[in-house]
């Protein structure tokens, strides 16, 4: 599995499938300052607690993963997706 981890000059995020984050069972504890990108059905983790979520999740599970770098020399078109309300 190849997950992204997008970041802009201020922050960054972990594209994680939606399917993906349900099996798992964290999305009770991610924050709000994730977001959701309903189109694509990815849910984009904030780097400081709530990627550690599913890192820690796919560890669990014994998933094995790559992460895939993306740099936005500007604003990352996730700052504009809704904001994760919980389910």
């Amino acid at each position: 599995m190849i997950l992204t981890y997008l970041q802009d000059p201020g922050h960054g995020w972990v594209g994680c499938p939606m399917p993906l984050a349900q099996d798992l069972g964290f999305l009770p504890k991610v924050s709000r300052y994730s977001f959701v990108d309903a189109a694509r059905d990815i849910l984009w983790l904030e780097e400081d607690c709530d990627a550690g979520l599913l890192m820690r999740a796919l560890a669990d599970s014994s998933v094995r993963y790559r992460i895939r770098e993306e740099h936005c020399p500007s604003d990352a078109y996730v700052r504009g997706l809704p904001r994760w309300e919980g389910q």
